[in-house]
Order: structure tokens, then sequence, then C-alpha cells
């Protein structure tokens, strides 16, 4: 009997120990983020209910992922606010609560004027030409991007003023902010309410920034908070009705078409 003997080929990462560790690596990152982006659909679809506790080797069965990657991805949501982390307990999706909503609301208020009268004073002409610039450059697309771009163009707009600002401390401010109210903004993005109106409102405060007329800059950014925080109220209203009491939905759809006939 002739007996053949195959012999596999060796490929680089078998002779190179650091090919390797870095190939492992990648398919560690990839698996991370494929953990990340499914969690978060799943909260941002309400798949995960509000108030409620991951259950990390659930989703690490479901995922087909080990719990490091489902771990790493975790941390990275609640850095950006869609989790929060309790200690000794676990994960834990955002409630959908106005509780605290309209004090970080004004918070942010006070802080983004602040900035964009220090912004009209200390910045010079091509430091205002930055925020002209980032606008305009995606002024045209804003409206019919996804939420997730949405909120992130936006939070880097308003970012913007506070870095031009000259002072670190409202840009970490603001950024702590942004993160307690990004799951509540992204719900409120998507919903219906969502005013196309506040891409007029970006232009016109570029515009104050341009002739840095400070007080009539700080009196948009105030109204432009308002009208944001009586969307999301709304937003949350609905939000709510959505994911506990899901047989309502379709009632809800009707009332709204009969008062608006």
């Amino acid at each position: 009997m002739r007996i053949v003997v195959t012999e596999r080929a060796e490929t680089s990462a078998d002779s190179d120990p650091s090919l390797a560790a870095e190939a492992e690596t990648r398919r560690a990152a990839d698996s991370s983020e494929r953990a990340y982006n499914t969690i978060r659909k799943l909260l941002v679809e309400f798949k995960l209910k509000p108030g409620e506790r991951i259950n990390e080797v659930q989703l690490s069965r479901s995922l087909g992922v080990s719990r490091t990657p489902i771990r790493e991805a975790l941390n990275r949501l609640a850095s950006e606010g869609f989790v929060s982390l309790t200690p000794n307990r676990g994960f834990f999706v955002r409630s959908l609560s106005t509780e605290g909503l309209l004090d970080l609301y004004e918070f942010r208020s006070i802080i983004e004027c602040a900035a964009f009268k220090l912004m009209c004073e200390r910045a010079d002409d091509s430091e205002i030409d930055r925020l002209r610039s980032y606008w305009e450059a995606i002024v045209d697309a804003y409206p019919d991007q996804p939420p997730d771009v949405i909120l992130a163009e936006d939070e880097g707009f308003h970012l913007l003023i506070a870095e031009l600002s000259g002072n670190p401390e409202l840009v970490g401010q603001l950024s702590s902010i942004n993160a307690r109210i990004r799951f509540i903004r992204r719900i409120q993005i998507e919903h219906p309410s969502h005013d196309k109106a506040q891409i007029t409102s970006h232009s016109a405060i570029v515009d104050a920034a341009v002739r840095r007329d400070a007080e009539n800059g700080m009196k948009l950014l105030r109204e432009h908070i308002e009208m944001t925080v009586s969307a999301t109220q709304q937003a949350l209203k609905d939000a709510l009705l959505k994911v506990f009491a899901p047989g309502n939905g379709a009632d809800l759809k009707r009332r709204r078409r009969a008062r608006d006939a």
C-alpha cells in the first residue's frame, strides 16, 4: 500500500510568532467591534429593556464570542453613556427617565453659552474659521444622515465651540454631560419630533461666531438647547410606551393622526 504524506503549508504566522500574535490581536479586536455593534443595536431598538441588568454570559453565548470582547464592548458603551456600571453588580441598561434631565440641560446651556462668549473673545480668525468649515462640510448631508451620524456630528459641533473657548475645563464638563444624555439624545434624534430646523439654528450660531456677536450667539444656543429639551421629553414618553406597553403603539399613532387632522 502506498502512503501519501501531505505536508501542511507553513503560513507566515506559523513561522513568525510576532505575526501570529498580530493576527490574534486583530481577531480579538474584530470580536470586540462585532460585540459592540450588536449590543448597541439591541439597546437602541429596546431589545434590552431600560434598567435591566445585562447578562454577559447570555450575550457571550448568543454572539458566539468569549466574555472578554463582551466586557470590552460594554465598557465602551458605558463610556458613551448607553449603559451604566455598578460595582459588584455589573452592567445595566440606562433607564429612560426625565429625572435630572432638565438640570443637565440647564447645566449644558450654561457651559455652552460661556464657551461661546469666550470663543468670541479669545479665538483668532483662523480658529473661528474652523467652526465655519466644520459646519459647511456637513450641513448639506446632515438631515439625511443616520441617527448615530447626526448625533456624532452635533456633539462635534458643540464640542468645537467649547474647544475654541480656550478653556479645557469647559470641554471636559461638556463631554461629561454628553455622555450622560447621549442615550436619550439618540432616542430623540430618531423620533418624529426631531426638528430639522436645528440645521438653521446651527447655521445662525456659526454666523454669530463669524461676526463675534456673543450676545446673539448665546441667545441662539439657549433657544437651541431649550428646543431639544422639549423634543426629548416627548421622545422619552413615547419610548417608555413602546417599551413597557407595546400593544399601545398602534393606538398612539391613531391618536396622533386624529389630533393632527
